[in-house]
């Protein structure tokens, strides 16, 4: 079996405890490993799958930490690449009573991975790449290196996933900047999940169903829009069809759709790339329902990396 790739950050979440407090009054912070595509890649060793990051972190102890952390999950480390130039990047974040989060990203290592340290990446023993980095479309070395990837993937017969992963925070100064760029992935990939808001900010539709009729028209993808509690919608042969959420008591969705993701690509892997471009709808919904179950999962546990511990390909029976 081949190897899944996921390519974007590694970072450190720096959580707040003392809740309702701005940042700048709080006191005490909780250490968690982070980024979307780590997370992915996390959540597909934990299910079994044969994962590998491409990432950058610092060479300081939280760069150590990830690094440590992933290898425990069974990920491989081989382009987890330690920059002695920049520290690991950290993201502070408060909550607020209100529900609003007091977020400052202190970029780091992460936006340094270039193209050529990853020109070295042995492509033909990859079935799967997932680009999963809201921080890559963001100016510097790591957008060429992430445009790069997805240019030799398409000359290849490599399986492409997207999941853009919009944060306002980073990217209300140049919201276009965002979407021009998620439309170039979204056209490009053969899957990709959206958020029901990353759908109508990305299509400019002013509800889920009509995002999702643009995006039948203008991408060839099978595609996933998440619904929380309302299901998943997913997006085939010019057809959309709602995919029942599993109920749960959640305590905490950190991770949740992340999870989803690592499970989907996981249930992709176990077919030759061919096979995977040409699964039927029920192949889909079977997915889809099963990735429900890992997002499901995830919620019933405090902290992503926590939650994928409790991950396993049993559940999917």
């Amino acid at each position: 079996m081949k190897k899944i790739l996921c390519i974007g950050e590694a970072l450190i979440d720096m959580i707040c405890t003392d809740k309702g407090k701005f940042l700048a009054e709080g006191q005490h912070f909780l250490k968690k490993p982070g980024g979307a595509p780590t997370n992915v890649a996390a959540a597909i060793a934990a299910l079994g799958g044969n994962v590998e990051l491409a990432a950058k972190v610092g060479a300081d102890p939280f760069g150590k930490h990830l690094t440590d952390v992933m290898k425990s999950f069974g990920v491989s480390d081989k382009w987890i690449i330690k920059d002695k130039d920049h520290f690991t990047t950290l993201a502070f974040v408060s909550l607020m009573e209100n529900g609003e989060r007091d977020f400052y990203f202190n970029r780091g290592a992460d936006g340094y991975l270039s193209l050529t340290e990853i020109e070295s990446i042995d492509l033909d023993e990859v079935s799967i790449i997932h680009f999963g980095s809201a921080t890559a479309f963001l100016p510097g070395p790591l957008q060429a290196a992430y445009t790069g990837l997805l240019q030799r993937a398409l000359q290849k017969n490599i399986f492409i996933s997207f999941d853009p992963n919009y944060r306002h925070l980073l990217f209300h100064d140049s919201m276009q900047s965002f979407v021009d760029q998620s439309w170039n992935f979204l056209r490009s990939s053969h899957f990709f999940k959206v958020s029901d808001e990353e759908a109508m900010l990305i299509t400019g539709a002013f509800s889920v169903s009509a995002a999702a009729s643009i995006l039948l028209k203008k991408t060839n993808a099978v595609f996933a829009i998440t619904l929380g509690k309302e299901g998943t919608m997913l997006g085939f042969n010019n057809a959309i069809e709602i995919i029942p959420s599993i109920p749960v008591k959640p305590v905490d969705t950190t991770g949740a759709g992340d999870a989803f993701v690592g499970a989907v690509l996981y249930q992709l892997n176990a077919y030759a790339v061919d096979k995977m471009k040409g699964l039927s709808a029920d192949n889909w919904k079977k997915i889809i329902h099963n990735a429900n179950k890992a997002g499901a999962r995830t919620c019933e546990y405090l902290g992503a990396m926590e939650a994928f511990k409790h991950l396993s390909s049993d559940i999917f029976k």
